[in-house]
């Protein structure tokens, strides 16, 4: 396993100098300008040793450029050049007279291979494996290290903010389906390809999110893979070769690759006198490739055969899309029908199905209650028409929509899965009977089809245009709102509003965004809350239509619900849930009573929940720009919920990218946005660490420099935290000591000035849950405006 090495500076030194120590003068032979190899098998020029090459290997029916190792009976690639191409036919590779490193075919086809900084004056092929390119004064211009595909060999390294992308084959080197990203937070973590860089798609890492300074993957000449940082102060061992000094007679090399199947592992290859050759797997990530996410496609899930070898199967009620290419995954084979045809709720000829002993991602559109028995579970989903399968996780039920993600078996998850009751052979003799539909028949049904189109046509502009019809028709709908079938809101016109909240009658509250009314719906029977929008951007109709179907279709029991809008002439409202505890700055800072400890801590996590579902949950991150206790809100359970997010890009457009002024309230902004520096999800995991101080202290942020005290609330938590004072942090009441230790270094972690440094929302919750160690944290910046 793993071992994280502190070592003293000049150890250090030694090992991440100790690559380039073996390396600084290796042996090479001198490629001058106008050297050229043709596309032929076996055109290349060797490194002196021989055991590594640059030039053409078969690829498909043709050839590759690239460097490999003459590892036997097949060759070992470690680098190619612009490996998505397709395959060389003819050609040559030159190193012409004015410096680049091209290939070039009759008809004048040419195809740059190298990029260096300046024009090179010679190449050669070392004895490392790294091809390279010098300039005059011989120093190097370009480097196959510098820029690696699939692999790293002893004294090459992968860069922060960098990354390896495995080989679609063994034999095709295109890139392929994962890929390993050195990450700026001094993480490095395995995903599949085509995904963004979030917890749920992530299926290994190193654990170094928090070090606090940025990493590089390294590997030495005695096979010792390692993460070194802060000036070579720092090392973590990631793998160790079992047998990392020569043998008698037996030359070693070592590499580490992405392979196509989405692991990690460190290989060596002996290469003894007579000429043959070894390979060795000595150290894997991970030793089971169900383990690796998307081996299987969506809606499948992955059990290991008994050679270790990967099995996608498919759920009850669903078939392969194409079962000789299971990475497409797998679909429906029965009609579940839809919420329009079953608006009554009715369950007629659905059941559910149930998949024990297997784990999935869990992305609800909604939670149900932790009390919430296993029966109660399967019962709600065949209930509500919007859910077609329900995870029973940790006695925990959430509703969940299809697809289905990164399924395996070996877990104590169940998971319910919504059936039709239509059974796949009939399915089948329908789709083939509907293939035999007469001529004649078809002809008369398209004209009828068009025929009701323009007559329903007719009759819907008509409609629009008399309001004296028996129901309201808003104008929204008549003016093309840019609304869709995607957004599951109702839309209000103004007139409707307005009666609910008796024009706008009792205010609930003001906030940046604008103003929050108390109403009603159904005659009174539902309570609502109504925000008229203020202060939108220009072209706010557009900005407003595409941020209300953002905020749509988020569903998390710590967000406060959407469930409508009015989009009338000038006007912008918001229709949430009403939620009625008022909010927690109330509960916090002008109660009677303080609330007691296990409520502030379930709090805590309340809030990190619905963060860690804005930032990591949804396909397009929401960053909330104004996380404090009066946007934090308690329903009658006692549950958190955050309001008002989402509305930040209706002030700010394309926020999270941008350069720009200052929004949210003083006490809880991140250090960035004074600094004119890009605003991401880290500012909010800032605001939140105020937030949680206050929750430990039931004390506002601004509430010492108020008092005339020379320090900031998480400065004097710090100082309090340091000095083993903590008990000037309790109030009234019982506290879990370990919890408040937990709470306040994960409170001064997330209030970082440098927002690399700053745990993401799932880590915070791991740690607060006390299954993530919390490393001690550095003292918080000393900034103030």
């Amino acid at each position: 396993m793993m071992a994280s090495l502190f070592l003293s500076p000049l150890l250090a030194f030694l090992i991440v100098a100790s690559p380039a120590m073996v390396i600084g003068q290796p042996k090479q032979t001198n490629i001058t300008l106008g050297s050229s190899l043709p596309a032929s098998i076996d055109a290349s020029w060797l490194s002196p040793s021989g055991r590594f090459a640059f030039g053409f290997y078969p690829k498909a029916q043709g050839f590759a450029v690239g460097v490999w190792l003459a590892t036997t009976p097949e060759r070992t690639v470690v680098w190619t050049a612009n490996r998505d191409d397709p395959p060389i036919m003819d050609g040559s590779i030159r190193l012409t007279f004015d410096g680049r490193l091209v290939w070039s075919a009759p008809g004048g086809q040419e195809k740059v291979i190298s990029r260096p900084t300046e024009p090179a004056a010679m190449a050669a092929m070392l004895d490392t494996g790294n091809f390279v390119l010098y300039n005059s004064q011989q120093v190097i211009v370009w480097s196959t290290f510098i820029s690696p595909t699939d692999t790293l060999l002893p004294g090459q390294s992968l860069l922060p903010e960098t990354q390896l992308f495995s080989s679609k084959s063994e034999t095709d080197r295109s890139t392929g389906r994962y890929r390993l990203n050195n990450q700026k937070d001094g993480n490095l973590v395995l995903y599949p390809a085509d995904t963004s860089d979030t917890a749920d798609d992530a299926y290994w890492d190193t654990g170094t999110f928090q070090i606090g300074f940025l990493l590089t993957l390294n590997l030495d000449s005695n096979g010792t893979m390692y993460l070194a940082g802060d000036n070579g102060t720092f090392t973590k061992s990631l793998a160790q070769a079992k047998n990392s000094s020569s043998r008698s007679g037996v030359d070693i090399y070592y590499r580490v690759t992405v392979d196509p199947d989405g692991i990690l592992r460190l290989y060596s290859h002996g290469f003894g006198r007579n000429g043959s050759s070894t390979t060795v797997v000595e150290w894997a990530a991970l030793d089971n490739q169900c383990l690796v996410r998307g081996v299987c496609g969506i809606n499948s899930y992955c059990s290991l055969r008994s050679n270790g070898e990967p099995n996608c199967l498919c759920p009850p009620g669903f078939e392969f899309v194409n079962p000789s290419r299971i990475l497409l995954g797998c679909m429906r084979n029965s009609s579940i029908g839809d919420c329009s045809e079953n608006s009554s709720g009715a369950n007629t000829g659905l059941t559910m199905v149930a998949v024990r002993n297997t784990t999935w991602v869990d992305k609800p559109y909604s939670i149900l209650p932790s009390t919430t028995s296993i029966d109660d579970c399967e019962a709600a989903c065949l209930a509500d028409c919007f859910c077609e399968a329900v995870l029973f996780k940790d006695n925990a039920c959430t509703k969940q929509m299809i697809p289905l993600r990164y399924g395996r078996t070996g877990s104590n998850d169940t998971l319910f899965i919504k059936v039709g009751a239509i059974n796949p052979n009939q399915r089948v003799a329908i789709y083939q009977r509907s293939r035999k539909v007469r001529i004649d028949v078809l002809v008369i049904s398209v004209v009828l089809a068009a025929s009701s189109a323009v007559v329903f046509g007719v009759a819907g502009f008509l409609f629009c245009r008399n309001r004296k019809l028996g129901r309201y028709t808003r104008a929204s709908e008549c003016n093309n709102s840019g609304f869709d079938d995607e957004t599951p809101l109702r839309s209000y016109s103004y007139e409707e509003l307005e009666r609910a909240t008796e024009s706008f009658r009792e205010e609930l509250g003001r906030g940046a965004f604008g103003t929050v009314f108390k109403g009603a719906l159904s005659n009174g029977e539902r309570i609502i809350a109504v925000k008229r929008l203020e202060k939108l951007v220009e072209d706010g109709e557009r900005e407003f239509q595409r941020e209300v179907r953002a905020i749509g279709r988020t569903h998390h029991r710590n967000l406060v619900r959407l469930l409508g809008f009015c989009n009338e002439g000038s006007n912008r409202l918001l229709i949430y849930e009403y939620v009625s505890n008022g909010s927690l700055a109330n509960l916090l800072f002008k109660s009677e009573t303080y609330p007691s400890w296990e409520e502030r801590a379930r709090v805590a996590l309340d809030v990190a929940r619905g963060l860690q579902y804005l930032h990591e949950e949804l396909e397009a991150p929401i960053i909330h720009c104004d996380i404090k206790p009066q946007n934090i809100l308690m329903d009658s359970s006692g549950t958190a919920k955050i309001a008002d997010f989402g509305l930040a890009k209706l002030l700010m457009p394309d926020q999270t990218r941008t350069f720009t002024g200052v929004r949210g309230t003083r006490g809880y902004l991140a250090p960035e946005w004074y600094k004119n520096a890009p605003i991401t999800v880290k500012a909010d995991v800032y605001s939140y660490g105020i937030v949680l101080f206050e929750l430990i202290c039931c004390k506002r942020n601004m509430e010492l420099e108020e008092a005339g005290h020379d320090c900031t609330l998480s400065e004097w938590v710090y100082e309090c935290f340091m000095a083993g004072e903590m008990d000037n942090l309790k109030i009234h009441g019982v506290v879990d000591d370990g919890e408040l230790e937990r709470m306040v270094k994960v409170g001064l972690w997330c209030v970082q000035k440098e927002p690399v440094f700053r745990p993401s929302m799932k880590n915070v919750i791991l740690m607060l849950d006390g299954n993530m160690k919390v490393s001690l944290p550095p003292p918080p910046p000393s900034f103030s405006v």
